[in-house]
């Protein structure tokens, strides 16, 4: 009856796992499209200028509101968003703790005792939540998401003209005002205007 009840048990646990693998996936996925590279235009060698905004922090209606001024005033350049990923470990540790979050949540719904599988007995606030599964599962999900949207927020508003930074708001510690871009890509557009070829090269 206890082998029974075992595998019963480690089967509970391996379907956990699957479904932790196949949310992790989908959620991934769903990640890509709802921060897509955006192109405006299509015309080959014009300029490009990209901004790498922080989701999360809401940049991208600011993104939108530059792009909207942008296509007025200069509609050869193309225009490219998308979001600005922090640094390494900051990330791992944002998905790191939502594959726990997932794992937790799926182990008090489905009645398991991880402590088992490690022999130790179950504390106290682990029979708490085994006694009240969805206001258990609903904290958790909400407290980790808050960590985890603190990890990814970088703030950067960050923009590149011709994969040349012109502007890091993680180093000035604000957003450009429109004069000011429009100052800094006219400085561009001039100096790349001086610019002479001779048989190929610039001189």
């Amino acid at each position: 009856m206890m082998t029974i009840i075992s595998k019963s048990r480690l089967f509970c646990v391996a379907a956990v796992v699957i479904s932790l693998i196949i949310v992790l996936v989908s959620s991934n996925s769903i990640e890509d499209d709802d921060v897509p590279m955006t192109k405006l235009t299509q015309n080959v060698g014009a300029p490009t200028l990209k901004f790498f905004y922080c989701y999360s922090c809401g940049y991208k209606n600011m993104y939108e509101q530059y792009v909207q001024i942008l296509q007025q005033k200069y509609p050869f350049i193309i225009l490219e968003g998308s979001n600005y990923e922090p640094s390494g470990i900051s990330m791992f540790l944002s998905r790191f703790i939502g594959l726990v979050k997932m794992f937790l949540i799926l182990c008090i719904l489905a009645g398991v005792n991880i402590f088992e599988y490690i022999n130790q007995p179950r504390p106290s606030w682990w029979i708490w939540c085994t006694e009240n599964k969805i206001y258990a599962g609903m904290m958790l999900f909400f407290l980790s998401n808050i960590i985890e949207v603190q990890l990814i927020q970088s703030g950067a508003f960050e923009i590149l003209l011709n994969d040349v930074p012109v502007w890091s708001k993680l180093e000035t510690g604000r957003i450009p005002q429109p004069p000011e871009l429009f100052q800094i890509i006219d400085n561009h557009m001039q100096f790349d205007s001086k610019i002479e070829f001779n048989n190929g090269f610039a001189k």
